[in-house]
């Protein structure tokens, strides 16, 4: 894995958490923003996907 494609996985981590902070489920009922370390997770995983190819 490449500089750049573990910056975009932190970058997405980041990501994902301040969206659970600042969007997040106030139900509770949403099963990925409804948790900070499924959101954190989620956000890497995206940031992996698009950083991949770089």
């Amino acid at each position: 894995m490449s500089l750049v494609s573990l910056g975009f996985v932190a970058i997405g981590a980041v990501a994902g958490f301040a969206f659970h902070r600042l969007v997040g489920c106030r139900s509770g009922a949403c099963v990925i923003w409804a948790n900070p370390y499924a959101a954190t997770g989620y956000g890497a995983l995206l940031g992996l996907l698009l950083g991949a190819g770089r």
